[in-house]
């Protein structure tokens, strides 16, 4: 079960606590079990710091804690401090990851059977989307719908996802995507071939956490390829 320490403390020398992060961070590179920590300041008392520090489990962050250059830097916090710091331990029990839960949504809507759905509530109405298939860039939601249209109508196809990294406003997927060929495609008429191409998307989100911005990246040259369109020029 990941592990949540929430650390509050008072000081004015909070660059000075920084330093001493920054060092315990290159200290401990290898050694350290803490997965993602966060500081903040208190916007109506600006001495008051909190921060937060992630962990697989309650047994890593113990483990973390026991290291030498830990302890080192405790004391030296200590000597920053106007107070003693509190430490509170927090068990999760709810994570929700709404980035990645919107990458899930958008992928999944993709292969709704029957109309597609309006995606209203996943892409921004100005989405802008990048893809090396097509001459021109996307732009605007009637036109994301046309193209994956467009693929719906030539494809029969589910996306199963590997992998899903976020950060701050942008998120990653890597996929694989199998499909029929059942519809033309770029000219290509139906050939009933099974399919399948890996990629990654890289998506960016608007301040209303709907998809704002795209980027596709798949092996398009293998799906030609596997549609005959190069038989003709590998002669």
């Amino acid at each position: 079960m990941t592990f949540v320490q929430l650390i509050e403390c008072r000081t004015s020398r909070l660059d000075e606590m920084n330093r001493l992060m920054d060092d315990w961070v290159a200290q401990t590179k290898g050694k350290r079990t803490a997965t993602h920590a966060l500081v903040g300041k208190d916007r109506s008392d600006a001495e008051h710091i909190v921060e937060v520090v992630e962990f697989p489990s309650y047994e890593e962050a113990m483990r973390n804690s026991n290291l030498p250059e830990t302890d080192t830097v405790f004391q030296g916090i200590l000597a920053l401090c106007d107070e003693m710091p509190t430490f509170t331990d927090l068990d999760v029990v709810r994570d929700e990851r709404l980035a990645e839960e919107t990458v899930r949504r958008f992928l999944a809507a993709l292969t709704t059977p029957g109309e597609l759905p309006p995606l209203n509530d996943l892409l921004d109405e100005d989405i802008h989307s990048h893809d090396p298939i097509n001459p021109q860039d996307t732009l605007g939601l009637d036109n994301a719908r046309a193209e994956y249209r467009m693929w719906r109508e030539a494809f029969d196809f589910s996306f199963t996802i590997e992998d899903v990294l976020t950060q701050g406003d942008r998120a990653c997927a890597r996929w694989t995507w199998n499909a029929t060929h059942k519809g033309d495609f770029l000219g290509i008429a139906p050939t009933g071939r099974q399919v399948a191409m890996t990629g990654t998307t890289m998506f960016r989100f608007g301040a209303d956490g709907k998809i704002a911005e795209l980027w596709w990246q798949d092996d398009a040259l293998g799906l030609m390829q596997q549609l005959g369109a190069l038989d003709e020029l590998e002669q």
